[in-house]
Order: C-alpha cells, then sequence, then structure tokens
C-alpha cells in the first residue's frame, strides 16, 4: 500500500514546507483539487453531498495544479504528483499536454495525472468549454494527449477536435500513466476501458470494494485484464493499519488521506500539519514498508 497527502483546501503557502516533510519520510506522493474559480452561488448542486452544499467555504486557496507541481519537484526527489482530481474537458487539450508533459520532464517522471469530467457548468461555461459533451470529448482529449507526448508528427480526426500533422516539444522521456477518477457508471468505464487507475470519491469501504469488483469485470471485457492497474481510494470508515489492510487485499494500492486531521484535527497551523505527516509516516506507512 501507498499513501498520498491530500492537499484540498489546504493554504498554498504551506506546500512548500510540507512537500519536503511528506518526501523525507516516505510517502507515495502529493495530490491536488482542481478549481479555477468558487462562484458566490451555483447553479447545478454539488454531487458529493446529500444536500448538494459544496464542501469548502467561500475563498479557499485553489492553485494551479501544474504550477504548483513543477515549484514542488524542484524541492523534492522522490514524492510523486497527482490529483483528486483534474478536470480536463473544461481546458483545451494542447495547453493541458503541454502543461502535464513539462511537469513530467522538470519532475523526472514524477507525475500521474488524475482526470474527471467535472461537475460545475458554471465553471465550463466561464471558461467557454461545452457542458454537456465533456465525457466525450475527454475520451478525445485522453487520445490526442497521448500522441502528442510522443513528441512525434501526428494528427488527429475526431468528432470535437480535428487536426493536421503537428509535433509538440519537449516530450517525456517515459510514458506518462494516467487515473480516472469519478463514482458514476460512465466515469469507472472510462477508467477501466482507457487509464492505468481509478481515483475514489470519500466512500465507505464496502462502496469501494463493489466498485472495484465492477470495474475489474469491465476491464476483462475490454481485454485488459492482464495490464497493470492502480486504485487511489479515499476510504471514509477506514483510518487505521487493519482497515487500510482490508482495503489492500481488495485491490487498493494506494490510500488518500489528510494525516493531521487524525493528531490535531482541521488546523491552519503548518507546524501542527508537519507534525501530522511526521506522526503518520511513523504510526502507518512504516508497517506497509
Amino acid at each position: 500500500m501507498k499513501f498520498v497527502l491530500s492537499t484540498s483546501f489546504s493554504t498554498v503557502a504551506h506546500l512548500t514546507q510540507l512537500a519536503p516533510v511528506a518526501d523525507r519520510c516516505g510517502w507515495h506522493a502529493m495530490s491536488f483539487s482542481d478549481h479555477v474559480v468558487n462562484p458566490e452561488r451555483i447553479n447545478n448542486p454539488y454531487p458529493y453531498t446529500e444536500d448538494g452544499s459544496r464542501r469548502w467555504q467561500p475563498f479557499t486557496d485553489w492553485p494551479d495544479p501544474w504550477v504548483t507541481i513543477g515549484a514542488l519537484a524542484a524541492i523534492t526527489e522522490n514524492l510523486r504528483f497527482t490529483n483528486n482530481i483534474f478536470v480536463l474537458p473544461m481546458r483545451n487539450p494542447f495547453l493541458v499536454a503541454k502543461a502535464i508533459s513539462t511537469a513530467a520532464i522538470i519532475s523526472n517522471n514524477r507525475v500521474t495525472p488524475a482526470f474527471g469530467v467535472g461537475w460545475s457548468e458554471d465553471e465550463f461555461s466561464l471558461l467557454q468549454q461545452d457542458f454537456r459533451s465533456r465525457g466525450k470529448r475527454t475520451d478525445e482529449m485522453l487520445e490526442i494527449m497521448r500522441l502528442l507526448w510522443t513528441g512525434e508528427m501526428v494528427e488527429y480526426h475526431g468528432e470535437h477536435y480535428d487536426f493536421e500533422r503537428l509535433e509538440m516539444n519537449p516530450a517525456p522521456s517515459e510514458r506518462i500513466p494516467f487515473w480516472i477518477g469519478g463514482i458514476s457508471k460512465p466515469a469507472m468505464r472510462r477508467a477501466a476501458r482507457l487509464a492505468d487507475g481509478w481515483v475514489t470519491d470519500l466512500q465507505t469501504s464496502a462502496e469501494i470494494i463493489n466498485s472495484i469488483g465492477q470495474i475489474h469485470a469491465w476491464r476483462r471485457e475490454y481485454g485488459r485484464d492482464g495490464e497493470p492497474f492502480e486504485i487511489m481510494a479515499t476510504p471514509s470508515d477506514a483510518w487505521d493499519v487493519d482497515g487500510y489492510r482490508r482495503l489492500q487485499d481488495a485491490g487498493v494500492t494506494h490510500i488518500l488521506t489528510m494525516p493531521w486531521a487524525f493528531y490535531h484535527g482541521e488546523t491552519e497551523d503548518v507546524q501542527l500539519k508537519q507534525d501530522g505527516i511526521q506522526r503518520f509516516a511513523d504510526d502507518v506507512i512504516a508497517r506497509f514498508a
């Protein structure tokens, strides 16, 4: 089992103080959530709470993930970087491919982007991207980025994107793996069909295990059951070694967690956050070494 440090809702100024601690303590990766703006009023409900309200307060920090990853890669050696989740279809595929490939090079191939289709129609509108076609466009964007990351002359002719031969460089020196996040059937099917892994939402262990079984059934259907596949889970009911081992036995490869909450609750004290990162590494991560 590998452990990923969640930075959701964290003050951006703290990140350069947290990443080196996680790097030294044996954390596998650091993860970043994604919003470009936070409208005062939303026109469609947040899908991951019962009442449709957002999990964060106004004026929460939402750093650009790829700028942040580039900065943190320069002050760490082993820590990898991922997302929970990067909303791919509210962006331009060329700009995303360029940002990720640059981050891969700067970090010496320590990035595993994790993509979702998003829920906020307000943000899509502000970024001038079509909300209703986001699923189909995501499929095409993933194909396009794979082509662009070869660094060779490529072309693409799809329903939503069409271009003649071109190249994008610098190209990453290794294949960039990517995960798909989301708990809807289309999201899990997309992960089974196209991705190197799947990212859960905040769910119970039983829900996670049930979804893993469904995804593996689809992978067999797509002829991909022999390929490596990773799963990053955020369990709502597993907080100790025994709970994590049960998920590991079911196929979970990564646990995404915010460790200072176990020791100090919700805190904005960066020293308490650093202490939580270290203590969780001693109490839990060391048991999986």
